[in-house]
């Protein structure tokens, strides 16, 4: 082996020194012998070349073991600024640099500033992003790294006034590299001492960048993915707002407000209008609009102001348009419903083009829109037709009163008149009954009218519980002995008065005791139990009937609804009772409970305030 190669021993250190000992004697006595002085310094020399190679050595292995563990360190986080942190701070730690820059390309191909680290890891002000951008550009356009060891002398960059300026002298810059792209520049420098960096430095700062561009690339990808996938669930959120807001309403009007003040908001529109088609051919409903001036108008009708609309109807697609003068944009969104357009959005801002995900998040609020829009308008010809309903069957209801009071008049008069055959009494006491059903269906149909059209009011007075008591005795008992029931009274002695409309609870009692005797078999009971709780007076009918269903229960007060098994539609009614009844209650401030088992009876309950009137 080569004695320059092998590594220093401690007894050649020993030796040397022991020799050198012997020299300064010889030099003190004044007998010094050349052959040996001259001897010794060459081993001296070799010493010191062969410490020299050593650390040299030693420097590059400490340099490999530097390079292992920041390719540890940088995969250990995606933050963006952590691995920035990182990257500078492991560059100056194994250059021993003054100071470091990391910089990123933009999107105009500049370059910015993303770390600045000095040799104590602190953060340097922008202030202090003094950097040779001479050097930059080189490693930039070259995409290769640079090394000056007195950038103030070398003919390259001495004349440059970045370099003058700030007295700069050793300066290495090297390319961070990604994909095949140059994304970047790692730059050190130092402005104290010129040769601080070598050819090694430059190798381990390259093999480093490499290593740091990776990371860093991860760490951009992450951010844009992470900020890509927040700004999606803000839109989400966002849009599940309007979903909710849509929901609550069924009034057209208000729906296309939502739609098009969301619209406007989410998209960045300074203002919009939105326009139904109706018809046949189709012409523009009224116009609604968001963000105008003060008068809230167009100067035009809107296919004037905007003529590629008749382009976007007929394509059924979204159309942004731009201004001959590049000074205001437009989006122009229709409002499909089984791919016809049923309308058409309009939005506008100043200077800025709309881009293709602005598009699709106005497109994705307009068909939420167009389903809650059409339900509305649904909703409202429902309603309109049910209030047409509603004031036919009050008209007819009124009509009918006068010829079947005279039918059932004259049929009880010719009854008082006499001289008739048995058989001619019995027909005239049928027309008489029969009118008698009439007068309590047309009654029930007037009632479901005034009701369901806003008409209904309920005259509210002090009542004796006693008093209705009595009177739904007086208009039940005959029909109640007549099917064989035992009718009972459970009331406390003493109750309080209520306020309530008389006739209208009076009403709602009848009609609950007649449904009671009606669908209980012949032989059972009829309960009225009333008790006072606090500030409410509660009444029970409670029966051993049929009894009813679940189903039944459920379907209980549906217009015109009847159970279908044979005792039920054996009993006269037409349906209408207890939804008439329900809605009295309602309007009463209450509601019924409703307890049944089928086979052995029914209990329905509701409750009157009582009067505060002294």
């Amino acid at each position: 082996m080569n004695q320059n190669n092998a590594r220093i021993t401690e007894i050649e250190v020993a030796n040397m020194r022991n020799n050198l000992n012997l020299l300064r004697s010889q030099l003190k006595a004044g007998r010094v012998d050349e052959a040996f002085f001259s001897k010794q310094i060459d081993k001296l020399d070799n010493l010191l070349l062969r410490v020299g190679e050593e650390q040299a050595q030693q420097s590059q292995s400490s340099k490999f073991e530097a390079l292992y563990n920041v390719s540890r360190m940088l995969g250990s986080s995606l933050d963006l600024q952590v691995v920035l942190d990182q990257v500078m701070d492991a560059i100056i730690q194994l250059t021993g640099a003054e100071r470091g820059f990391l910089m990123l390309r933009d999107d105009d191909g500049g370059l910015q500033v993303k770390a600045a680290r000095n040799f104590d890891q602190q953060n340097l002000d922008s202030s202090d992003f003094k950097y040779s951008r001479t050097v930059c550009n080189i490693v930039i356009d070259s995409k290769k790294p640079i090394l000056t060891t007195n950038a103030s002398e070398d003919p390259r960059f001495a004349g440059q006034a970045s370099i003058v300026a700030q007295s700069l002298r050793s300066i290495m810059a090297t390319p961070l590299r990604a994909r095949g792209q140059v994304i970047g520049v790692v730059y050190v420098d130092s402005r104290a001492l010129a040769g601080l960096f070598r050819d090694s430095d430059l190798a381990a700062l390259d093999a480093l960048s490499s290593q740091a561009a990776i990371a860093l690339d991860n760490a951009l990808l992450f951010s844009e993915t992470d900020q890509a996938l927040s700004q999606r669930v803000e839109q989400l959120r966002q849009l599940r707002r309007v979903d909710m807001l849509l929901n609550e309403t069924l009034d057209a009007e208000k729906a296309v407000q939502f739609t098009l003040e969301w619209a406007c908001k989410l998209v960045g529109a300074e203002r919009g209008h939105f326009s139904m088609l109706i018809g046949n051919p189709p012409t523009f409903d009224t116009l609604y609009s968001y963000g105008m001036a003060d008068d809230g108008t167009l100067s035009g009708t809107l296919i004037e102001q905007f003529p590629p609309i008749e382009l976007v109807m007929s394509m059924g697609r979204t159309l942004p348009v731009m201004s001959d003068d590049h000074t205001s944009a437009a989006l122009i969104v229709p409002s499909l419903k089984d791919q016809e357009v049923r309308g058409v959005m309009v939005l506008e801002r100043q200077n800025h083009p709309f881009n293709d995900e602005q598009a699709d998040l106005a497109e994705r609020i307009i068909a939420r829109g167009a389903v809650a829009i059409e339900n509305a308008l649904l909703y409202e010809r429902v309603q309109a037709a049910n209030k047409a309903k509603s004031e036919f069957v009050g008209i007819v209801a009124h009509d009918l009163k006068s010829p079947m009071t005279g039918i059932k008049g004259y049929a009880e008069l010719l009854i008082m008149l006499g001289g008739l055959q048995e058989s001619q009494v019995n027909y005239l006491k049928r027309i008489s009954d029969t009118v008698t059903r009439m007068e309590i269906l047309v009654q029930d149909l007037a009632d479901i009218s005034r009701i369901e059209s806003g008409h209904f009011y309920m005259e509210e007075r002090r009542v004796r519980v006693a008093d209705v008591v009595q009177a739904v005795q007086d208009g039940t008992m005959p029909q109640i002995r007549e099917r064989n029931h035992t009718f009972v009274m459970d009331t406390p002695d003493t109750l309080p008065d209520l306020w309530v409309d008389y006739y209208r609870l009076l009403q709602v009692l009848i009609n609950l005791v007649s449904n009671a005797y009606k669908y209980t078999p012949d032989g059972g009971t009829i309960t009225l139990k009333i008790r006072p709780e606090g500030e409410r007076v509660h009444f029970s009918v409670v029966d051993t009937g049929i009894g009813l269903t679940r189903d039944q229960i459920a379907k209980l007060g549906t217009k015109f609804w009847r159970a279908d098994d044979n005792f039920t539609r054996s009993q006269p009614g037409t349906g209408l009772g207890f939804s008439i009844t329900r809605s009295l209650v309602e309007q009463m401030g209450s509601h019924i409970d409703i307890s049944s088992v089928p086979q052995q009876g029914s209990t329905f309950t509701f409750s009157i305030g009582v009067s505060t009137e002294e």
